[in-house]
């Protein structure tokens, strides 16, 4: 495993840092593992959001711009009812 020495860090950081710790039941080296994993897993991530991804894998499929859906057969079509 490395070691890593963080220096000249502010006073404030350290003591919000021992908070988070205390908050989340572990030591502050472990806190601060904790949050440099999840710093560079980050850079993993998709720089699309899941909406985008989504539009982008069905895009051209589906109704053609102007197309009108088709009825279900047999199916009446009813208002939809709303409790008052």
């Amino acid at each position: 495993m490395a070691q890593l020495v963080v220096r000249n860090l502010e006073e404030d950081v350290k003591t919000r840092l021992q908070k988070r710790a205390k908050k989340h039941g572990r030591s502050m080296e472990e806190e601060v593992r904790d949050i440099l994993r999840a710093a560079v897993a980050k850079e993993n991530r998709p720089t699309e959001g899941l909406g985008t991804r989504i539009a982008n894998r069905f895009k051209g499929i589906g109704l053609k711009e102007g197309e009108e859906i088709q009825e279900w057969r047999g199916f009446p079509i009813r208002p939809a009812e709303f409790e008052e």
